[in-house]
């Protein structure tokens, strides 16, 4: 079976899906070659736009629904050989989105060919731009499902817990100046902003107590300051990029309120450019209890449970809209995104192995 996935996978790199630039056509491309694959699937291939696809694929009556995106991010200079061309080692493969995460598509698409089960995929090609439009298509359909896998590299272990995500665009106003000059601390926009800084830092660190699910505290990140003109002018303008990941149990509106609130004077913007909701998603006592939903998921479909992560993924969105979902899927988050990306061919062989189960067991 891992020969067939290891063919499967060597092909799916070869399509060059990168995002961006997400130059990515629904026909005569990866998602002609999937098709292609499933000829005893009801398949449907979507062009959302933007090079976001998605393809729908159904044989009989599944209760599972399997989804896997097949975007990755770009390749770097780091690369030590061709990134779509994958290459074989002793007990891994190499090739950019081998482990985030072509490898369980190849494992869907060989386990699908292997047994014949009801099964129920969907492939995507807009999660690494963060912008969901397959899932948020196929969300507004309805179709019910008893649960949602979503593969992502978890060390194939089902996750059933992990942060919500928030980015947002802050702008600050001055006014030009002389550096000399007695300095208003409103005066400077960097000044604004880095003071913001410093009070955000302190309520991130007294939330370090708050828990769910094993993970702990609030994950904080100022990713991108830029503004002023020169030393020794009073800077007119600065811009702040940050993001945060909070807990499930966390209020993510809340907090961009207590984060809006700390600067002073009042930031020129302020604007939430991207969020992601958190798995489960809900309140505190509707988070457990779908939690505790997926758990008996995985234990009668037979699958190890592991902990909590802090990476976000598309899973959270199939939570929000009432479906029970978990994330499991080959491979170490610590090698995606990373130059000579890889998966190793246990982790491949043992994916395929339980998604094979599954399928062949349409009643568990």
């Amino acid at each position: 079976m891992l020969e067939h996935v290891l063919s499967h996978l060597e092909a799916l790199v070869s399509f060059d899906t990168r995002n961006p630039p997400r130059r990515i056509a629904a026909e005569g491309s990866i998602f002609g070659y999937l098709r292609a694959q499933l000829p005893d699937f009801q398949v449907e291939v979507n062009d959302h736009g933007a090079g976001a696809v998605s393809l729908y694929a159904v044989r009989g009556t599944p209760k599972y629904l399997f989804n896997v995106h097949l975007d990755t991010v770009p390749d770097s200079p780091a690369w030590s050989a061709d990134p779509h061309r994958m290459r074989r080692l002793d007990d891994r493969v190499v090739g950019l989105g081998v482990c985030d995460i072509k490898g369980a598509a190849a494992a869907l698409v060989t386990a699908a060919q292997r047994v014949q089960g009801d099964a129920a995929f969907l492939f995507t090609s807009d999660e690494e731009a963060n912008d969901p439009r397959g899932v948020a298509a196929f969300l507004a359909r309805g179709i019910p499902y008893d649960a949602v896998i979503v593969a992502e590299p978890t060390m194939g272990q089902a996750v059933l817990a992990h942060r919500g995500i928030s980015s947002v665009l802050m702008r600050f106003k001055g006014k030009a100046g002389h550096a000399s000059a007695a300095l208003d601390p409103s005066a400077s926009a960097l000044h604004q902003a880095i003071g913001w800084g410093s009070r955000a830092l302190q309520h991130v660190q007294s939330l370090a107590h708050e828990r769910f699910g094993g993970l702990t505290g609030l994950r904080f990140n100022i990713g991108r300051v830029e503004g002023g003109i020169k030393a020794n002018v009073i800077a007119p303008d600065a811009e702040l990029r940050f993001n945060f990941r909070p807990l499930p149990s966390m209020d993510i509106d809340g907090l961009l309120d207590t984060f809006a609130g700390l600067a002073e004077p009042a930031a020129a913007e302020f604007a939430e450019t991207f969020r992601g909701p958190s798995l489960p998603s809900g309140d505190v006592a509707r988070a457990e209890e779908r939690r505790l939903a997926a758990r008996d998921v995985a234990d009668a479909l037979g699958l190890p449970v592991g902990n909590a992560v802090d990476f976000w993924t598309e899973a959270s969105l199939f939570s929000a809209a009432g479906y029970t979902a978990m994330v499991f899927g080959p491979g170490d988050i610590a090698q995606a995104h990373t130059a000579d990306e890889w998966v190793s061919l246990q982790q491949l062989q043992n994916y395929t192995e339980h998604v094979a189960r599954i399928i062949g067991h349409a009643d568990a």
